[in-house]
């Protein structure tokens, strides 16, 4: 994150991060159709199994990956993640210390980054690009935590 508020992709997330847990999308029709990863920071993690909170600064990527599906020896059809479409960043912010970067609120600051530009930030609001999907999560701070046992299981 810089000084202004504007949020890079971790590269390093799939090996220095915590994975939180996996949602899949099946649905044909869905623009979200994937496997989604999500992971954080150690710290975070652990703050949040003590608290139920996330820590101020706490990064959240969600990698959604294409997926593939074959006939195999443990069921038919087995579905996995193949190549990553995209990947949401979320930074936690309890200071409020963007207020006026339409790309934070809700405690959190938004990002997009698409597989053919994965450096470039492609959200312009996280009204416009991020609520739609975090609305039915607002009573867990905008995140589904029901889907990250990392977090909620000891």
């Amino acid at each position: 994150m810089d000084s202004q508020g504007g949020i890079s992709r971790p590269t390093d997330f799939r090996t220095n991060f915590v994975h939180l847990g996996s949602y899949a999308v099946l649905d044909e029709k869905s623009a979200s159709r994937g496997l989604h990863d999500v992971y954080t920071e150690k710290a975070s993690a652990e703050h949040y199994r003590k608290t139920g909170k996330f820590l101020d600064g706490a990064t959240l990527v969600k990698e959604i990956r294409k997926l593939e599906t074959s006939a195999m020896t443990t069921g038919n059809p087995v579905v996995w993640g193949s190549d990553a479409a995209v990947w949401f960043v979320m930074v936690k912010d309890a200071k409020g210390r963007f207020a006026s970067n339409p790309l934070w609120g809700d405690g959190w600051g938004w990002a997009l980054f698409k597989a053919d530009a994965p450096a470039k930030n492609v959200a312009v609001s996280y009204e416009a690009d991020c609520m739609g999907c975090h609305v039915p999560a607002a009573k867990t701070d905008r995140v589904f935590i029901q889907g990250y046992p990392t977090l909620t299981q000891h």
